[in-house]
């Protein structure tokens, strides 16, 4: 896994009734997996972000930056 800290956004969709989830800071996506628990999307999402860093990876293609939020 990859050391890098992305976002991932998980939000509940009513349309889909199940949990969405994202990575803003990969440009050109809407959703990249989806659970129909939390937990569920979790563990879908981790392994979503492992397997699109692989495929950035394996073209060659850079990794975006991460977006990093500083809490004072």
């Amino acid at each position: 896994m990859s050391k890098l800290k992305y976002q991932m956004v998980i939000q509940w969709s009513e349309k889909d009734d199940c949990f969405l989830v994202k990575f803003p800071d990969f440009p050109g996506q809407r959703w990249w997996t989806h659970g129909d628990t939390y937990e569920l999307a979790v563990a879908n999402g981790i392994e979503a972000l492992d397997s699109l860093i692989i495929a950035y990876e394996a073209v060659g293609d850079p990794l975006p930056e991460p977006t990093v939020s500083r809490v004072r």
